[in-house]
């Protein structure tokens, strides 16, 4: 059994972003990239996407396999352990933190590996239809995120196809607007799940067309490993009658699935499933427990968002490791809920920096981050 300071479970921009940070403060993280945890490769999702033209600093675009190889070996450089294996079963009752590999998580195992803090990165999946076709032209025309591809040359004036009823479909529908020839949406029923307001609008725009009572059966396309997209097989659910297409793109807005039944009944989800944060941080219901990418994030799901909440959720567990040094060193300065406060060293210098705050449902604070 290895014991660290702080523990990563995940491996995509969030993850990494967290471990460059943190091993940058010296505090030696381990990662656990998974072995095809979730069904998805140790990267996360950008590794099955082609090319990204919207992460800052590569004007050309870059790969997302190359892309997360470039984080990985980022993060190894500064000291980062990344460790090829499953966390497959946690127990965040106590301090310090148990994790248990794959394979070695019975009842009566020892945990692999113990950790003061963990931060949590496992990510979310698109949901998938697995229609005939989508794994051949999955990102050559196929996407589940419009703000991430809609731009991309291949879809240029051309006609699109959203699948899906809610808000999201309806959000993504008129984002690609601004570059498809016309969209259409497909919805199986015949109402939209979006919101009034949305719907209308959604409606409203000429360059949309929502055909109800319609699902997708088949995509067709180009032959070939690069080959793209071209046509999609359509069925109206109520009569029964089927036809093909031109569709040069297909996005889906049928959901994600958060990567989080690792810490059910355990950590406060939602919903959804997706683990609750404090509004604005990376603190979870746990202290010493922290959450960053789109394990938590149901809303942007952006590689550049996963990235900046990485680097929230390093700055903001090295606060919580100093400060339970400290609260060690001076064991008064402990709250009696086991978070810590500020406790300024020249408070008679700054009085309002010396009034108490209140710990409670708000975020916690800590001592000065030689981070920041």
């Amino acid at each position: 059994m290895v014991h660290s300071k702080v523990v990563i479970i995940g491996s995509g921009p969030a993850a990494h972003t967290a471990a460059i940070y943190l091993s940058r403060a010296e505090l030696k993280p381990v990662m656990y990239e998974g072995m095809l945890a979730n069904g998805t490769a140790a990267g996360g999702q950008l590794t099955t996407t082609t090319d990204i033209e919207n992460f800052p600093g590569f004007p050309k675009g870059i790969g997302g396999s190359e892309l997360m190889d470039d984080m990985r070996k980022q993060s190894e450089r500064f000291g980062t352990e990344i460790i090829t294996e499953t966390i497959s079963r946690v127990d965040l009752s106590q301090r310090p933190f148990r994790l248990w590999k794959e394979w070695a998580d019975g009842e009566n195992e020892e945990p692999a590996h113990t950790a003061d803090a963990v931060i949590i990165a496992t990510g979310a999946n698109a949901r998938r239809l697995d229609l005939p076709g989508e794994t051949q032209y999955w990102q050559n025309g196929i996407s589940a995120c419009a703000v991430c591809d809609g731009a991309v040359p291949i879809f240029r004036n051309k006609p699109l196809y959203v699948i899906g009823g809610g808000d999201s479909a309806a959000e993504e529908a008129m984002f690609l607007t601004k570059y498809g020839s016309h969209v259409v949406v497909l919805v199986r029923k015949d109402k939209l799940r979006a919101s009034k307001a949305m719907a209308k609008r959604l409606l409203a725009n000429p360059k949309v067309t929502v055909r109800f009572n319609t699902v997708a059966t088949q995509v067709l396309g180009e032959e070939g490993p690069r080959g793209l997209m071209t046509h999609l097989k359509v069925k109206n659910v109520v009569s029964g009658e089927e036809e093909t297409v031109d569709a040069n793109g297909l996005f889906y807005a049928v959901g994600h699935d958060p990567a989080t039944a690792l810490f059910k009944g355990q950590i406060d989800l939602d919903s959804e499933e997706y683990i609750v944060t404090q509004p604005g941080t990376s603190y979870t219901s746990i202290p010493g427990v922290f959450a960053a990418g789109d394990v938590q994030d149901k809303r942007y799901r952006q590689a550049i968002t996963s990235a900046g909440s990485g680097c929230v959720a390093a700055l903001e567990a090295e606060k919580f490791l100093s400060e339970e040094e400290s609260s060690e060193e001076n064991p008064a300065a402990a709250t009696e809920t086991g978070q810590t406060r500020i406790e300024p060293a020249a408070a008679e210098q700054n009085a309002e920096a010396a009034k108490e705050k209140p710990t409670g449902s708000a975020a916690a604070e800590y001592r000065q981050n030689p981070l920041l």
